[in-house]
């Protein structure tokens, strides 16, 4: 003689699965379409990733160091590096608006001489770079949670008024 299973139970159902022979199956394509996610986080098909780009000129090198491709909510950091081969009396990085578009910017160190807009653009002054030297910027963001598309991370060199190099990058924002 048998204990009778509890209340709300029975053997058929719960002890024999009877009714839910599909149910490991649909546990095991779960499984392989959320290991095949991870995959492809891991493989930077989401962003993340920092890319580098140079752009040269007989006065200096601009590098700009930083990912192509973010996520909302995602801290990240953007390394500018100049090298100089002349002397530049005032050098200033003019970063494109969608630097800021939908971004935070925490941090910029080591911190500019100056800040001002130009036409819509963030103009750091970082001061005078004697020939041979390198300076190099960096500057933390956080992407806003809501933001979501492209915009374009252009950066501009100028020594005082007078463009030195340019380089143009775009920024892709995933949701």
């Amino acid at each position: 003689m048998g204990t009778a299973p509890p209340d709300g139970l029975t053997l058929r159902h719960h002890r024999d699965l009877h009714g839910r022979e599909r149910q490991p199956w649909a546990r095991r394509i779960l499984l392989t379409l959320l290991g095949l996610f991870l995959l492809l986080g891991l493989g930077n098909a989401f962003g993340q990733r920092p890319t580098s780009s140079t752009s040269a000129s007989p006065e200096a090198d601009l590098s700009v160091t930083a990912p192509a491709r973010v996520r909302g909510g995602l801290y990240f950091e953007a390394r500018f590096r100049i090298d100089a081969h002349r002397s530049m009396r005032n050098a200033t990085l003019v970063l494109d608006e969608g630097w800021l578009q939908g971004m935070t910017l925490n941090t910029v160190e080591p911190a500019p001489v100056a800040e001002a807009s130009r036409d819509g653009d963030l103009a750091l002054e970082l001061g005078a770079v004697a020939p041979g030297a390198r300076h190099v910027l960096y500057l933390q963001f956080q992407v806003n949670p809501t933001t979501i598309g492209r915009r374009s991370n252009g950066v501009a060199l100028y020594d005082r008024d007078r463009l030195v190099t340019r380089l143009d990058r775009t920024m892709t924002v995933l949701p």
